[in-house]
């Protein structure tokens, strides 16, 4: 079997060698996305992996289908970057990935912590010797409300890891977890912003929740709400978001996932102009965090990443299946 793997890591080196030895595969691979420049690495291949930067629209999945191509898989738990329909009617076996979900939901739980304790300006400070206590104060995670939109793995995980803190747990899900009832106490939606001081992201995007977190749903939180998002960009506003920090309506914003963060997120741009003009905006507020699409960057997490989505691909070449199909 002859897989590609385009988006390499620096990081996945090695671990693509390894298991190029041990299971007896051929592995080609670019640190480019797959495009039409990169395209002719697919030639010979039975299966390609990428990452979330590669957009797989029809015309580039029709374009893979003549190199002969049957199986693709996106080393990423969230697919939007792929054209399912349009790779089904060509007749592509398509999967995604899982991995642990405790270092998202660690990350989640982080971003949480330096928001409610006004972290980065006291960062800020001591850089300059300033030590003074000033402005802040902050609260303790036991007196608050933590609402947790979406109940999945990563979504279940942080409310396991917030139920030490003491805290009250809301949770928003269309499909309820019973693994997560003795902790979390399952709302409507409209309920969950009316009445949570922190409100956390962990939907997979879908048309239904685009821009979910809106102007709209805005008026419906407390004035001062902490909102956090680890999961997709899109399911918030940035524009909205934006009003919201300008109003004082949200309290503090802390986010790893940013709209078109496609060309600056894990590249080195230190000598250039950065363009998006949103992002550079919003992360001069004291109260807001933005870090660079991390959450999930753990030694543990980054060899699932990898490792999961090449056997999904042998599972498919062998039996025509496996555990992640879409």
């Amino acid at each position: 079997m002859k897989i590609a793997v385009f988006e390499k890591r620096p990081y996945e080196e090695e671990i693509i060698k390894k298991f190029e030895a041990e299971n007896n595969v051929k592995i080609v691979s670019t640190d480019e996305i797959l495009d039409d420049k990169t395209i002719a690495l697919c030639e010979g291949a039975d299966g390609i992996t990428t990452l979330g930067y590669s957009m797989l629209n029809a015309d580039l999945l029709e374009k893979i289908k003549k190199y002969g191509v049957k199986f693709i898989s996106t080393r990423t738990i969230g697919y939007n970057h792929y054209d399912i329909k349009k790779a089904k009617e060509l007749g592509f076996k398509v999967c995604n990935v899982t991995y642990d979900p405790n270092g998202v939901a660690d990350f989640t739980v982080m971003l949480m912590l330096i928001s409610i304790r006004k972290y980065k300006p006291a960062m800020w400070r001591q850089n300059v010797n300033d030590y003074t206590l000033n402005g802040l104060m902050g609260m303790e995670m036991r007196n608050l409300t933590v609402g947790v939109l979406g109940t999945g793995r990563i979504g279940a995980a942080v409310i396991k890891n917030l139920s030490g803190f003491g805290c009250k747990i809301l949770a928003f899900d269309k499909y309820q977890n019973d693994k997560i009832k003795d902790i979390a106490e399952y709302v409507e939606f409209d309920e969950l912003l009316k009445n949570s001081d922190i409100i956390t992201i962990h939907m997979p995007l879908t048309d239904e929740n685009r821009g979910i977190i809106n102007k709209t749903n805005l008026l419906k939180m407390k004035t001062g709400v902490i909102i956090v998002n680890t999961a997709r960009s899109e399911l918030a506003n940035i524009q909205d978001l934006i009003e919201g920090i300008e109003s004082e309506k949200i309290g503090a914003l802390a986010l790893d996932v940013f709209e078109n963060e496609d060309e600056i997120y894990h590249h080195y741009l230190s000598t250039d102009i950065i363009k998006n003009k949103d992002m550079a905006y919003l992360r001069q507020f004291p109260n807001v965090v933005l870090t660079q699409h991390m959450a999930f960057f753990t030694d543990c997490a980054t060899q699932q990443m990898i490792t999961n989505s090449l056997n999904e691909l042998i599972s498919l070449y062998k039996t025509g299946h496996c555990i992640n199909e879409l």
